[in-house]
């Protein structure tokens, strides 16, 4: 659960890791608290509980892993970090300021992830990916939000899906995931386009990293934007038979931020949440969804 203090927590880490924070601003309030550090052109990623923990520290293992061959990954500051505070894990992160809005095109992120998956296996201990596991935690947790029949139907449906998961026959194979690449993830820069938010790096079956960007379709991602985004990869797997369970678990996936916001009282996440319980439940295939 996000602190209700986060700027307590943020001065402590800034304090240990040598950074201002008297200037910093809130950027981001949803699966973690971010923050603009000004002054050290830095950004602030402040995460809850010890599976976050172990998470954030990989993924400043990660992207320096990354950046040292030459991928172009978002990269940590070179202080002492992450920062443990309480029940909180801070990171640290250069600032890219963006000229726009509007993220890097779907194709920029088709090629970063043929990128990707084409690098040498890391000389790092990556876990196996593990579907759904931030929302079954989430729905044992957030009790007073979901009624009991919604518990159990969600309960039932990440059963059913986990167990087509593991029949699923991959045409990419395994190897190094980002594990939440969209569009959103992606960042231009001066010397071109990088993928940013590592927490969820994995080992997996490739498509997964595709699966969430066919899954735009929620959120209003058109056609021809997935097909850029399948062209620069070099492999479309809107034929694969597997692609509907990966974008049916990617929606189960979004509601686990939305119930965690929910459970401490947003309602604006509440309401959002609701609704995409109801259009899963009775109208999987045609509804689309509010981004945040």
């Amino acid at each position: 659960m996000l602190s209700p203090h986060p700027e307590r927590v943020l001065h402590r880490a800034c304090t240990h890791a040598g950074l201002r924070s008297d200037d910093a601003t809130p950027l981001r309030q949803h699966a973690t608290d971010v923050f603009l550090l000004p002054a050290d052109n830095a950004v602030a990623r402040i995460a809850y509980g010890p599976v976050n923990a172990t998470r954030a520290t990989r993924a400043i293992t990660i992207t320096r892993w990354l950046t040292d061959r030459g991928f172009p990954a978002t990269e940590p500051l070179a202080v002492d970090q992450p920062v443990h505070i309480d029940d909180a894990t801070v990171t640290f992160w250069h600032h890219y300021p963006q000229p726009t809005a509007t993220p890097p095109d779907s194709g920029e992120l088709g090629a970063l992830l043929r990128h990707l998956h084409q690098l040498p296996a890391p000389e790092l201990s990556l876990p196996a990916y593990t579907p759904l596991a931030d929302l079954t935690g989430t729905l044992a947790s957030a009790t007073t939000v979901l009624d009991a029949d919604t518990t159990a139907w969600l309960t039932d449906r990440v059963s059913e899906l986990l167990a087509q998961f593991a029949d699923l026959h991959s045409v990419l194979g395994h190897g190094l995931i980002h594990g939440d690449a969209y569009p959103g993830n992606t960042l231009h820069t001066n010397t071109g386009t990088i993928l940013g938010d590592w927490d969820e790096v994995a080992r997996g079956p490739r498509e997964l990293d595709l699966a969430n960007t066919i899954q735009g379709i929620r959120f209003g991602r058109s056609t021809s934007e997935i097909d850029r985004f399948t062209t620069a990869y070099g492999y479309d797997p809107r034929n694969w038979p597997g692609i509907t369970v990966l974008t049916a678990m990617r929606d189960l996936h979004t509601l686990g931020a939305y119930l965690r916001r929910a459970h401490r009282g947003d309602l604006a996440a509440r309401r959002e949440l609701d609704n995409r319980i109801a259009t899963l439940r009775q109208n999987p295939e045609l509804t689309t969804w509010t981004a945040r």
